[in-house]
């Protein structure tokens, strides 16, 4: 590991907030892969003989109004709402790092029409967009739901990589690089991208977290996982009525994603000090020597 690497890993364990953070997300990350291995009931099946039980020592997070077992369809909703948000957080930051430097690095028309597209999609109505699409591929591949999560996730990430690759690229090694006659395309990959890469992380770490709830919010309105299959959006929509009667349909899935999402926030923020040695509360000397 670089000089560097060291450092900023160094810096990051500093941040206990950010440590337990991350911990927590490996942890939930652990639970909803290993769960199907040891959990007594499957998110499917049905237990006749339980309907709305409250946790129990056979059904850990009480059952529903079928007598699903709530643990199961908790680490069920969960793994489907991680993974959709660990997708949505690549693709959106590999599109806004490749569109960003690739406006910025060649300048001209190719600026425009791409920051031209850049502002178009800033002003339509997401979610509005994404709820009207969701119905017409009901029935198919959550992937599809993927991809418009993320094709409206990555616009100001691009606008802002632009702005620095504007900068980079009158850079003396970049510069040498163009003399040297490297094309522009590797330019940009191994010289441009590589530069951005701290704001890339940390825009992935959050576009994760946003992800999540913009999956469950419109999972919650009916627009996003369909059933037989489960999210915590539909596991808190269909719980939301009975937050006072049986509060275990709602709580369960709510609280795992305040969780969730507050673990993303706190690992943001301490890649963003880690990374940024100028944007945290202290100013880390040791960079000066580095």
């Amino acid at each position: 590991m670089s000089t560097r690497g060291r450092l900023v890993l160094r810096r990051f364990r500093r941040n206990r907030l950010a440590v337990a953070g991350l911990v927590v997300i490996v942890l939930l990350y652990a639970l909803v892969f290993l769960a199907p291995l040891f959990a007594p009931w499957g998110y499917a099946e049905l237990d006749y003989t339980a309907f709305l039980r409250p946790p129990s020592a056979e059904h850990w997070f009480g059952t529903s109004r079928i007598g699903e077992d709530m643990f199961a369809q908790v680490t069920r909703g969960l793994q489907k709402s991680l993974t959709i948000g660990l997708l949505v957080g690549v693709v959106s930051t590999t599109i806004a790092a490749i569109v960003g430097a690739t406006a910025g690095y060649f300048g001209g028309w190719v600026d425009r029409v791409l920051m031209w597209t850049v502002d178009v999609l800033l002003v339509l109505p997401t979610f509005l967009i994404v709820a009207i699409a969701s119905p017409a591929f009901k029935g198919g591949t959550w992937l599809v739901f993927v991809v418009l999560l993320a094709a409206f996730s990555w616009m100001i990430t691009a606008r802002i990589i632009r702005g620095m690759t504007l900068t980079l690229r009158e850079r003396e090694f970049v510069k040498a690089a163009r003399f040297m006659g490297q094309s522009p395309w590797r330019i940009i990959t191994k010289h441009i991208v590589p530069n951005v890469s701290s704001l890339l992380i940390i825009d992935a770490t959050i576009t994760v977290g946003g992800a999540v709830l913009g999956e469950t919010a419109l999972s919650y309105f009916g627009f996003g996982v369909q059933p037989p299959d489960v999210s915590l959006g539909t596991l808190i929509a269909s719980g939301t009525e009975s937050t006072l009667t049986y509060p275990w349909l709602f709580l369960v899935p709510a609280g795992f994603l305040m969780v969730f999402v507050l673990s993303v926030n706190l690992v943001g923020d301490g890649l963003r000090d880690a990374l940024d040695p100028t944007g945290g509360r202290k100013r880390d000397k040791e960079f000066a020597g580095a």
